[in-house]
């Protein structure tokens, strides 16, 4: 199957889907199917939102992408076993990328201690280059 990618609009047209509450019942609902890498992506962006040093015009960025990883309806439906995920994912590293200078190493290790709640002891080396 051919992995189709978000393009800049349709994450941008997502930031309205965003909550907070919304991220978390979805990392809940869907940290075990959705997979360990795509979770660490969207809690490193989600701690770079709450920054106080991450400038407005970056957390917009990261407030659609999160909105677009919330929604249940998107280019490949989460449910479709293996690459469900994957539309999501390719919109979390390309979010990743445009915000890399905000992505602290505190904000990296946040994610990865909140990955613990998720998916309890786990090989760190599993996210480890995931972010530059």
């Amino acid at each position: 199957m051919e992995q189709k990618v978000p393009d800049q609009k349709m994450i941008e047209s997502s930031q309205k889907h965003y909550s907070e509450e919304g991220l978390w019942d979805k990392v809940k609902n869907v940290a075990k199917k959705a997979g360990i890498k795509v979770i660490y992506l969207a809690l490193v962006l989600y701690y770079t939102a709450t920054s106080d040093s991450t400038p407005g015009s970056k957390k917009g960025i990261i407030y659609g992408a999160l909105g677009y990883f919330i929604l249940p309806i998107d280019l490949i439906p989460d449910a479709i076993p293996v690459v469900g995920f994957s539309d999501d994912l390719a919109a979390l590293i390309a979010c990743v990328a445009a915000v890399a200078v905000c992505i602290t190493p505190e904000i990296k290790q946040q994610a990865k201690d909140k990955l613990r709640d998720c998916f309890g002891d786990y090989d760190e080396s599993e996210v480890e280059g995931l972010i530059k």
